[in-house]
């Protein structure tokens, strides 16, 4: 729907003055911190992404997906048979079957989410693209994230944005499709309201923020205005499409930040793994020393959360 696309506007001065405001919301404390930090957890695609990942650190990132939070801190806040887990764990195509395999060993369901597309320049040919993702998917990835020419953002090629990402939808097959739109390499918040409409009529289960190797990942400012275009879409189709920011989350305060602002922009139904995630490699270790914390009142020593 070009047309709709040409009456795009975003009152950036509002978006930044509300994102402003979102810095200085109060902490949460005591039992209220720990139910939100824990679902926080249950919405974390825990994440290696690294030129040296190896099958020993990817089996240990598996391990950490099933086992998020120490046992006996889950058993004292009553909650260690609820099945808390991390939502996915998300690596390079050729590291899949390696997840998968030690997911399966473990006896469990966490789906694999595999970078593909180019992923993180993008700059790669469509076929080229388009291979990487079915080879992703064949190697037992239920989740592809997806990273998109930020070129044909900043030269308004919208009809081709709509064709690549389609074309990208139906080489997933039936693997979920997360659309990363770079947010830091689109000009203006006019492009990411642009380009987050685009990803979801041409099919994204989700959109994204960032690949996390940009110099500006997820920003209040972006999250803000991605998230009242999936309010819109919702509005003028009835379909939900989740939301992902990824990229420099590394705080417990920076994640139950977002969960509440996606709660003020979008409501209850999107705080849950299906609608919600967070893109994060070291967001865990921190979230679980401020569980260890509210459990036993002070800070855990280094070799008592060994596996963060």
């Amino acid at each position: 729907e070009l047309g709709w696309i040409s009456k795009v506007y975003v009152n950036r001065p509002a978006v930044v003055r509300h994102a402003e405001q979102i810095k200085k919301w109060k902490t949460l404390k005591g039992n209220w911190q720990a139910a939100w930090l824990l679902k926080a957890v249950t919405c974390i695609d825990l994440t290696t992404l690294s030129g040296d990942d190896t099958p020993s650190n990817v089996q240990r990132l598996c391990f950490k997906a099933k086992h998020p939070i120490r046992e006996d801190l889950l058993k004292a806040l009553d909650m260690h048979d609820k099945g808390i887990t991390a939502a996915a764990v998300c690596v390079y195509p050729a590291r899949v079957s390696d997840a998968v395999n030690t997911l399966k060993a473990a006896g469990c369901n966490i789906p694999v989410a595999s970078v593909a597309a180019g992923f993180p320049s993008g700059q790669t040919p469509l076929e080229t693209k388009l291979a990487e993702i079915r080879l992703a998917v064949e190697y037992g990835a239920r989740e592809i994230d997806i990273v998109i020419s930020r070129s044909l953002v900043l030269t308004g090629q919208w009809e081709g944005l709509y064709e690549e990402i389609r074309l990208c939808r139906a080489a997933c097959g039936e693997a979920h499709m997360k659309t990363i739109l770079a947010t830091g390499e689109l000009g203006s918040l006019a492009n990411v309201y642009k380009a987050s409409m685009i990803a979801m009529m041409a099919g994204s289960d989700f959109i994204k923020t960032s690949t996390g190797k940009e110099v500006v990942n997820a920003t209040f400012p972006v999250g803000i205005v991605m998230m009242r275009a999936i309010k819109e879409y919702y509005w003028q189709t009835g379909y939900k499409v989740g939301f992902k920011p990824a990229g420099g989350i590394r705080t417990a305060k920076e994640a139950i930040t977002w969960l509440m602002l996606v709660k003020e922009e979008l409501g209850v139904e999107w705080l849950t793994p299906e609608l919600f995630r967070l893109g994060a490699s070291s967001l865990l270790g921190d979230i679980e020393q401020q569980i260890f914390y509210h459990v036993t009142g002070s800070y855990p020593l280094q070799h008592e959360l060994a596996m963060a």
